[in-house]
C-alpha cells in the first residue's frame, strides 16, 4: 500500500458486501491482504498458498488444523501455515473473524 487505509470497525466489516460463507477484501497489497469473513463456512477450506492468520472478531466455534481442534472465541489469534488442511467447525451465528494472508506463495514440498 502506498498510504495508509482508514480503519475498518467491526461493524463496517459486517457490511462489507460478500458471498456467503467467504471473505471480503478490507485492503491489500503485494505481500500483505486484510479480509473479513462473517459466518465463515464450516469444516474444512481448500488449503491457502500463503502463511495465514485468523483474529477471531465475535462468536465462538472449533479450530481446526490437520487433525487438532481448539475451541476459539473473540480476541484469538490463529496462525495457519501454507498448505495446511484447516477449517472451522460448530461456529456460532455471530462468528466471524479478520483475516490476513502476508508473505509470498509458497511452493508445496
Amino acid at each position: 500500500m502506498d498510504s495508509t487505509p482508514s480503519p475498518v470497525s467491526l461493524a463496517a466489516a459486517l457490511r462489507l458486501p460478500r458471498t456467503p460463507g467467504r471473505s471480503a477484501e478490507v485492503f491489500a497489497d503485494q505481500v500483505l491482504e486484510v479480509r473479513f469473513a462473517a459466518r465463515p463456512s464450516q469444516g474444512p477450506q481448500i488449503p491457502h498458498l500463503r502463511d495465514e492468520l485468523y483474529f477471531v472478531a465475535a462468536g465462538t466455534a472449533n479450530y481446526r488444523v490437520e487433525d487438532r481442534v481448539t475451541p476459539v472465541g473473540p480476541g484469538d489469534a490463529l496462525f495457519c501455515a501454507a498448505h495446511v488442511p484447516h477449517g472451522f467447525e460448530d461456529n456460532s451465528d455471530d462468528f466471524s473473524v479478520w483475516v490476513v494472508f502476508y508473505g509470498p506463495e509458497k511452493q508445496q514440498s
